[in-house]
């Protein structure tokens, strides 16, 4: 992936966390986009009551995961930024 390609990418992979994150918020926790790895795993940061929850893994896996998959396939995961 050229810099350019991953700077794309990462824009993409911003403005769908972006549509997921009122949905967070509503339960009082949130998400901050970290990093995206050149072999397409995306890391972030769960923020608020999702930084604690005993279901912050199933949220992420379940919810930001899915999503973020669904829009964009060339993604291979979405990992907790620890």
């Amino acid at each position: 992936m050229t810099p350019q390609e991953k700077q794309d990418l990462e824009i993409k992979v911003k403005e769908v966390l972006n549509k997921i994150r009122p949905y967070l918020q509503n339960d009082g926790g949130d998400l901050r986009f970290v990093e995206l790895t050149d072999d397409k795993v995306v890391y972030v940061e769960l923020q608020g009551h999702c930084g604690s929850c005993p279901h912050a893994m199933m949220t992420l896996k379940q919810g930001v995961e899915q999503a973020v998959i669904e829009e964009l396939p060339e993604i291979k995961a979405v990992e907790r930024y620890m």
